[in-house]
């Protein structure tokens, strides 16, 4: 399977599992992820990250994201679990 098998390049967003899946989603995890593993990111930064990430969290999911991945980090992965 390829991407634009899942997400053809006209469209921004599916539905998968009755949740909105947009283009981007994974890698705004990532890129959230790694500032929260920094220790150099400040406090404002750092709960913008942690919003961002419980914003996506469903679609996340939806795509098994987690099923798959295992998060390195263990406070990453503890946060991240404790949110379910």
């Amino acid at each position: 399977m390829r991407a634009h098998d899942i997400l053809p390049d006209h469209l921004d967003e599916a539905r998968i599992d009755g949740v909105a899946v947009r283009k981007g989603s994974v890698a705004a995890f990532l890129a959230n992820a790694r500032s929260l593993s920094d220790p150099r990111t400040d406090d404002a930064m750092r709960a913008e990250a942690e919003q961002h990430i419980r914003e996506a969290l469903p679609a996340l999911r939806a795509v098994g994201l987690f099923e798959v991945l295992e998060i390195r980090d263990a406070r990453l992965r503890a946060w991240i679990e404790s949110l379910s």
